[in-house]
Formats: structure tokens, C-alpha cells, sequence
């Protein structure tokens, strides 16, 4: 189990939901572990009805599944939803920039991606290396993506697909070589969405989304039980 996080929060089941919700996230706890809900409460020093909310939610959600008479379970990998999932993410992720790439937006409309500039389009030796942090900036950099072609239904159900798939993205960033390919192909997309070169930015895109989702593919117990140790350090 992770290290215990009090919950002093108004709001109890949420705060227990968004800690659960991350401990899974960051490989605290592994697909298949399982624990009972008394186990949580003396975790997150709450009481039951905040905690069993919190897990029902999680459940909802797809993160755990519950046994009768013998607690809960962080759920296994489903690694053909995973492909479906990156599937969609190419979809939405291809048409947003394809959008961004028209003549009728204007540069102002693109300034929300002139953070991710600043992060991506650096020289080598400016690059982070610390892997939780650069997976984060990741997912932000693709919700950038989205979020700039203003269509705020596309990025709803975007910021679903990120977090339903972020544990798996996460593994990618175990491996130096990918912190490395990650800045080299978000700084190429930002420069062809930057200069309206619709062709390109498909192109450059749908290869980077899929080398993850080839990664995802390939995962092994190996690189799980690694992620958890690069995790509680």
C-alpha cells in the first residue's frame, strides 16, 4: 500500500477519489492489486461512507472492480480498449490540428500553445529529465492541441480518453530514449501547426500517437513493477 495521505478536505470522497485515482495513475498500486475498504480508511484516516463513494466512483469509471466477499481490485490492464482508446485519440487529436491549420485562425487563437513552445522547442541541453513531470507535460501538451481548436465537447471527451489511458502512457517515460523522441516530435508538430502545415502535422501526429500506442502494446510486467519503483522515489 502507499504511504498514508490524511484527508482533511471538505469534501472527503473527492479528495479520497482524486488520491486513489492518482496512487493507481502513478503505479502505487498495480492492476490485479487488490485491498478491502477498511484498508483505505486507515490509508486516508477517514471513515467508510466517504471511501466506499470514492470507490464506486472509481468503479464507474473503470479504475477498480469490486468481489463479492473479498474487496476490491485495481483492474487488470484491458489492452484492446486501450487500442480503441488510441484510436479515438488519433481521431480527435487529427482533427483539431487539421482545424488549427485553417486560414480563418487567426494567431491569437493559437496562443495557447505558446506554453507549450516554451517547454518543447528548446535546446537539448534545456530539456527535463525527471519522468513524472515530463509525462505530465505531455498530457498537456495534447490537451493543448485540442483545447485550441475551441470545440469544448472535443475536449471533454479528450480529457476522458487522457485520464482513462494515463497510466500506460506514464510507462513510456521509464525509458530515457522516449523523454528524448518526445521532445524532438512535440517541438516538429508545434512548428507545422505554427506554420499552417496541415499535411505534416497529420503525418507527424499520427506517427507519434501510434509509437505510444505501440509502446502500450509491448508493455511488460518488468516495466510495471519499475514504474512503481521510480515512483516511491
Amino acid at each position: 500500500m502507499s504511504v498514508k495521505h490524511p484527508v482533511r478536505d471538505p469534501s472527503r470522497a473527492d479528495a479520497v477519489y482524486a488520491q486513489l485515482k492518482r496512487d493507481i495513475s502513478e503505479f502505487r498500486w498495480l492492476p490485479g492489486d487488490r485491498f478491502t475498504e477498511m484498508e483505505v480508511c486507515d490509508l486516508h484516516q477517514v471513515s467508510r461512507t466517504p471511501v466506499r463513494q470514492a470507490l464506486f466512483r472509481l468503479r464507474q469509471e473503470g479504475f477498480v472492480d469490486v468481489h463479492f466477499r473479498s474487496g476490491w481490485e485495481v483492474k487488470p490492464f484491458d489492452f484492446e480498449k486501450f487500442d480503441h482508446l488510441y484510436d479515438l485519440r488519433i481521431l480527435l487529436e487529427t482533427t483539431a490540428v487539421q482545424r488549427l491549420c485553417r486560414p480563418e485562425v487567426h494567431a491569437v487563437d493559437l496562443q495557447v500553445l505558446n506554453a507549450q513552445a516554451s517547454i518543447w522547442m528548446v535546446d537539448e541541453t534545456a530539456r527535463c529529465t525527471d519522468r513524472a513531470r515530463v509525462a505530465e507535460w505531455d498530457e498537456a501538451f495534447h490537451i493543448a492541441l485540442v483545447q485550441a481548436c475551441g470545440n469544448p465537447e472535443m475536449l471533454r471527451v479528450h480529457r476522458e480518453i487522457s485520464e482513462r489511458i494515463r497510466s500506460v502512457r506514464r510507462l513510456d517515460f521509464t525509458l530515457q530514449d522516449r523523454i528524448q523522441a518526445t521532445y524532438v516530435e512535440h517541438a516538429r508538430i508545434l512548428q507545422a501547426v505554427l506554420g499552417r502545415q496541415a499535411d505534416a502535422v497529420n503525418t507527424l501526429l499520427t506517427s507519434h500517437i501510434q509509437a505510444s500506442q505501440s509502446q502500450v502494446r509491448n508493455i511488460t510486467l518488468h516495466q510495471i513493477h519499475q514504474a512503481r519503483r521510480l515512483a516511491a522515489n
